[in-house]
């Protein structure tokens, strides 16, 4: 297959204040010239979350195109149909995929993708395959300016603390108490983490995952990670992006949190996601 040259043809789209933007002119289900791609990820550095609409894409288009970003993380259970598919999961409440699935229904509290891992991935994608008629929108929240707004003073008292992630979606994390399993993975890292390309810092904490600030009361811990997250989830941080057939998303994990709003379970969703190996959190 011909490598597309199509930097004179792609254009960059604002999608929101607050983070997101529209490529336009790019044909993801072809090979790109290096010049393509450092414009694609020099505008993902720059806004967070990249959208290409109206995409037709195989799983190889898809795993192509995540492959400039990095190693591919493999499905961490190792149920994928076949050699093919390792990167592959889908994300959706179809029950008869025949592919490694995670079954999701409903809405979901913002969370960054594998922060209760030593390694979080640095990238997510998700092509859209079916969409229901009304929700199952995904918010994306702008995690640096959500650090960079906070008080002088509580940035100054987390600064160099350290958040505990634990996969487990059973509720608020706060309130699990001895529910907690202790053998879901977990991890702590910074509260607020450096990006590696921009030198940014980011507010590194979330809903679902997070339920303590290490060094902390828990009582202060507690108090202080509501606060952390009603400030991060500010409608001024945040894009929702209404999924339409077709859609390519890839988002920085490093930098942003997302959610998924409700939707009818008697509609079909089915996302394809594929996530790229990220680095040591600092």
């Amino acid at each position: 297959m011909a490598m597309a040259t199509v930097l004179d043809e792609m254009t960059v789209k604002p999608l929101s204040d607050a983070l997101g933007a529209e490529i336009q002119g790019v044909d993801l289900g072809r090979p790109l010239d290096s010049a393509t791609m450092k414009a694609i990820e020099d505008a993902w550095h720059e806004h967070l979350v990249l959208v290409f609409r109206n995409q037709s894409l195989s799983n190889d288009d898809q795993v192509r195109f995540c492959k400039y970003f990095g190693d591919l993380e493999e499905v961490r259970t190792g149920n994928f149909a076949n050699e093919d598919m390792k990167h592959t999961m889908m994300i959706t409440n179809v029950t008869d995929t025949g592919l490694q699935t995670a079954l999701e229904n409903g809405d979901m509290w913002f969370h960054s993708d594998q922060c209760y891992y030593e390694y979080p991935c640095k990238a997510s994608t998700l092509y859209a395959m079916e969409v229901p008629s009304v929700g199952g929108n995904t918010l994306f929240a702008n995690c640096y300016t959500a650090w960079e707004t906070l008080p002088d003073d509580l940035r100054d008292k987390l600064d160099g603390l350290k958040g505990h992630h634990i996969y487990d979606y059973a509720g608020n994390p706060m309130k699990r108490g001895e529910n907690i399993d202790p053998d879901a993975p977990q991890y702590l890292h910074p509260v607020a983490r450096t990006h590696p390309a921009t030198g940014r810092k980011a507010l590194y904490v979330n809903r679902l995952m997070t339920d303590y600030i290490d060094g902390l009361p828990e009582d202060e811990s507690a108090e202080i990670l509501e606060r952390l997250f009603a400030h991060g989830e500010q409608d001024r941080f945040v894009y929702e992006h209404v999924w339409q057939v077709g859609d390519f998303v890839i988002w920085d994990n490093r930098c942003s949190m997302h959610a998924r709003t409700d939707f009818d379970p008697g509609e079909r969703r089915m996302m394809r996601r594929i996530t790229v190996k990220g680095e040591a959190v600092v």
